[in-house]
């Protein structure tokens, strides 16, 4: 997969998460693509409190954006 493609696959995957995540007032957005393996966040909005934020971004984010790019070793949100 080239860089395009992983960006695009992201992008693709917050889009399938961001519906969730708008629903309790928060939101998500690309931050930064390292060495095309490490992802970088930002929770936004409710999130950015959330007591379940950690398990929102293994559970939901991390596994969907893995889902679309198998690649990906690590998603990390960054405040």
């Amino acid at each position: 997969m080239t860089t395009i493609e992983i960006k695009d696959n992201i992008e693709k995957a917050l889009e399938e998460i961001r519906p969730f995540l708008n629903s309790d007032g928060g939101n998500i957005s690309l931050v930064e693509i390292i060495d095309d393996k490490h992802v970088k966040v930002r929770l936004e909005g409710a999130c950015t409190n959330c007591s379940l934020s950690i398990s929102t971004m293994k559970a939901g984010v991390e596994t969907t954006i893995k889902k679309y790019v198998p690649q990906i070793e690590t998603v990390e949100n960054i405040a």
